[in-house]
Parts: C-alpha cells; structure tokens; sequence
C-alpha cells in the first residue's frame, strides 16, 4: 500500500511540474507587426479570444495569436485597431493550452503602428 502511495504522489508531482513548465516557462517572445484583419471571441465550452494579422501579401504570411481572458486592455486594444496596423508583443509556450487559446502565440502588448 504504501508502495502504490508513493508511486501515486510522485506521479501527481510529475504531471504538476510538466503542467508549470508548460504554463508558466516561455519558448520565445518578440515583436510582430502587420495590418489587424481579424479580431474574436469563439468557442462553445471554453471561449477564447483568437485573432490574426496580414504581415504581406500572401496566406503564409498571417500571424495567428490568441489572448488570455486576464488581458483586458489587450483586449480592448485589438476590438479598438481591428483594420488598421499594429505591433504585437508576444510570448510563445511550448505546446498550446485547450482552455486558454488555439495557438501557442499570446499577445501581451498592442501598439498602433503610424505609416
């Protein structure tokens, strides 16, 4: 018994360092900028707020992103620039979170970009 507790407790203590590792640990952040073509709020269990920028002319130049909940005046920003040019601070994570956004991009900061 106390065998199958301690494999329990060390798998438990596994699955939550994995987990913060994939919260809370950044791949990589930077800056992207681009023309702001769509900006929403999708999902039926978990809304999430889901957006992407043109960043030239073609499909393979569409930076895709998402932004958590906890962002409010990301948010803001986004719903105010929809169509016109903006800079994106971003970090990425390692893998994506279901619950948080369809992408591993999410956006921190937005800057409206003077032509």
């Amino acid at each position: 018994m106390k065998f199958l507790l301690k494999i329990g407790f060390g798998l438990l203590i596994i699955g939550i360092s994995i987990f913060s590792i994939l919260y809370f640990v950044h791949y990589s952040k930077g800056v992207r900028a681009g023309k702001l073509v769509k900006f929403s709020n999708k999902g039926v269990l978990f809304k999430t707020w889901e957006g992407e920028i043109s960043q030239g002319v073609s499909e393979s130049q569409v930076f895709v992103f998402s932004v958590e909940d906890g962002e409010e005046q990301v948010i803001k920003d986004l719903n105010t620039f929809q169509g016109r040019f903006v800079k994106l601070h971003y970090f990425e994570r390692y893998k994506t979170l279901f619950w948080l956004g369809d992408t591993k991009y999410f956006i921190t900061k937005v800057e409206e970009e003077q032509n």
